[in-house]
């Protein structure tokens, strides 16, 4: 396993809606390795936000729509 990403992690995410952009972002950084704490980082949010944008629990806040995107067409 990658990362430090839970097989739970990764079952929710697969099994989460794909139209959420935290979803889609999930899947993107899970399949390229990407550690959670970078994409955190990046985004100026916690871990546990981007978890829960992972597995669909909570969708990212608009204003953050813009980034999120730009940098899942990184890995395009």
């Amino acid at each position: 396993m990658s990362q430090g990403y839970s097989l739970r992690l990764r079952d929710l995410n697969r099994r989460a809606p794909s139209k959420s952009l935290g979803v889609r972002l999930g899947k993107v950084c899970i399949k390229h390795d990407v550690p959670v704490t970078v994409v955190a980082k990046r985004m100026g949010v916690t871990r546990q936000t981007v978890y829960n944008w992972f597995a669909g629990a909570t969708n990212p806040q608009p204003a953050l729509a813009t980034l999120i995107e730009s940098y899942i067409t990184q890995f395009d």
